[in-house]
């Protein structure tokens, strides 16, 4: 219990008190005139006083400048999630957030960095850091030089649009084939590089089963061996984490690789869980773990895996387009598509031409084949969607390239011309959408830009002169990767033309599509008209017949001699007229 007395007390009785009264004038000091002193002085004569009793007024005038009002804002990039929250799911992030707001630190975490903010908010009013300085004039364009070819060396011919920056060879005696290649996602300087033989019986008894990881900056040897159980078809980064690596092998299964433990495989599937045939697709899954992936091969499955538990896979479908789910019926995949944009569908090149459309968020196997597209007359050795575009998808196979929308199923909307040399691969550019990527088996980088022509490729480069066997373009667009039959790879810059986007780019590319899309939906409508028609007639013509009476053999064998005698007659008298003429 506090005890306490209050004080009280007036505020005019607080200090000295100030005593006023009225009293008379004092002189202090009085200072007589000195006549002696006024020789000292001159007389003014006349004088004149002038009194002025009102107060002296004076104008001033200052010119400040006006305040401008404007609004600025901030870019404001929202990134910092970590591995296991997807940031395109609102739940997730939403959980994330109010798990934050609970911690015992969050006020104070949220104080300062709130101090950080101000400062950049101050600075952001003060230098407007999108001011145009130059609005009035007017812009200089620029012609593109069309591209011309100088040879440098016996080896590779270049354009002035080239640099190639290196050339690696597999390190093997056999002349293996690069059968895929992918960029390290976290840096541009390494590349993970599969090397196997897919010809049927070629492969040799001393033919050793590593596949490479290269460092553009130290290209004499390879940065690490990896060493599968079997050759590696195929071979992917972790777009989550740069050093753990997933590989399908040439014998069907799959292993993985933590480039931090070592060359060895940290896990492999056992063989009689696998696929049966080569994996030629291998594909990282938008997962919270980031250990999800699927694969693909030619024995007609698909098969989903968790990397920490290879023993079995997690889901399987079988490509039977009747639905039955019968595998001895299924297409044989050699091309997989993975968007994560778009988590539950996903596409797969066959062997047979045909492109399968699935969805893996249904509910019975039947189901999850959507739809198919045919329209190669080979298999479909690349399938890409186009990163700006995702109905739009653009398919490698025979000696053609084409381009197709997800709502056309009968063709696509555009197409190449037809090459004399088999193409091998393909891939759009990440950041033009008009620009995308072949390779031919000549050795032939062809680079095709819809928007500028479409009949021929803006530019054709002469690699190597063995087949060229895979392709894979860097996410900033710049830097191109070739792997040849032989196991070289070829390394090359592209110039800015190819990998800056254009002026309203998008705009013109987005216009193009959906006018060539609308056309093929006439078109597809016209040919489903005219089908029925035909089916229509062909049914009637059906029913006539069925309600005709049978005519007698003899009566049908009499009539058609006697109109192939007046075919013969009348073919004698032309020659006889002829004859006469003459």
């Amino acid at each position: 219990m506090e005890i306490s007395y209050l004080y009280t007390r007036k505020r005019s009785e607080f200090g000295r008190p100030c005593c006023f009264s009225d009293q008379a004038a004092i002189v202090n000091v009085d200072i007589p005139p000195d006549p002696s002193l006024a020789d000292s002085f001159v007389p003014r004569d006349p004088v004149h006083s002038y009194v002025q009793h009102s107060s002296e007024m004076s104008e001033h005038e200052v010119n400040t400048e006006r305040v401008k009002v404007q609004s600025r804002g901030v870019n404001h990039v929202e990134g910092g999630w970590p591995k296991d929250v997807n940031p395109c799911e609102a739940d997730q992030t939403a959980r994330f957030r109010k798990k934050l707001e609970k911690d015992e630190h969050y006020i104070s975490v949220i104080t300062q960095l709130g101090t950080l903010m101000q400062h950049c908010v101050k600075q952001n009013n003060a230098i407007d850091i999108y001011e145009e300085y130059f609005e009035d004039e007017e812009m200089i364009e620029v012609e593109i030089e069309p591209p011309s070819a100088k040879t440098i060396n016996a080896i590779s011919k270049l354009t002035s649009l080239f640099d190639v920056l290196l050339s690696k060879r597999d390190p093997n005696a056999a002349k293996r084939t690069a059968t895929h290649l992918s960029w390290c996602p976290g840096s541009s300087k390494k590349l993970a590089v599969a090397y196997s033989i897919l010809e049927f019986q070629q492969s040799t008894k001393d033919m050793r089963l590593d596949s490479y990881i290269w460092d553009l900056e130290n290209s004499n040897k390879p940065e690490m061996v990896l060493k599968p159980p079997s050759p590696l078809v195929t071979l992917e980064y972790n777009p989550k984490d740069s050093f753990v690596l997933v590989g399908g092998c040439y014998n069907g299964q799959m292993a993985y690789w933590d480039t931090r433990k070592g060359q060895v495989p940290v896990e492999v599937s056992s063989v009689e869980v696998s696929h049966r045939d080569p994996v030629y697709g291998a594909i990282w899954l938008q997962s919270k773990t980031g250990t999800d992936c699927f694969s693909a091969s030619t024995d007609g499955q698909v098969l989903w895996w968790d990397i920490r538990k290879l023993s079995v896979p997690t889901e399987k479908l079988v490509l039977d387009i009747s639905r039955k789910g019968i595998l001895k019926n299924a297409l044989g995949a050699v091309t997989l598509e993975f968007e994560n944009t778009l988590p539950t569908k996903f596409m797969v090149g066959t062997e047979q031409g045909i492109i399968i459309l699935c969805n893996r968020k249904a509910k019975t196997p039947a189901e999850k084949i959507t739809c198919t597209y045919s329209g190669h007359h080979g298999p479909v050795y690349a399938l890409t969607r186009n990163p700006m575009y995702p109905k739009i998808f653009l398919t490698v196979g025979d000696w053609t390239a084409r381009i197709w929308s997800e709502d056309v199923k009968e063709s696509s909307i555009m197409w190449t011309k037809y090459h004399f040399a088999y193409l091998t691969d393909g891939c759009w550019s990440p950041v033009r959408p008009a620009v995308f990527f072949t390779t031919r088996s000549d050795g032939t980088l062809d680079i095709w830009d819809f928007l500028f022509k479409q009949n021929d490729p803006f530019l054709s480069l002469k690699v190597c002169d063995e087949p060229l066997a895979s392709l894979r373009v860097q996410d900033n667009g710049c830097v191109v990767g070739c792997g040849s039959k032989v196991g070289t790879v070829s390394v090359m810059e592209i110039s800015s033309v190819l990998c800056t986007l254009q002026r309203n780019e998008k705009n013109l590319v987005n216009a193009m599509f959906e006018r060539e899309t609308r056309r093929e939906k006439i078109l597809e409508a016209r040919h489903r008209e005219m089908r029925l028609k035909e089916r229509a007639r062909s049914e009637s013509q059906v029913i006539e017949m069925e309600e005709a009476p049978a005519e007698d053999p003899r009566e049908v064998f009499e009539r058609t001699q006697k109109e192939y005698l007046e075919v013969i007659q009348a073919e004698l008298q032309r020659k006889a007229r002829a004859e006469v003429q003459q």
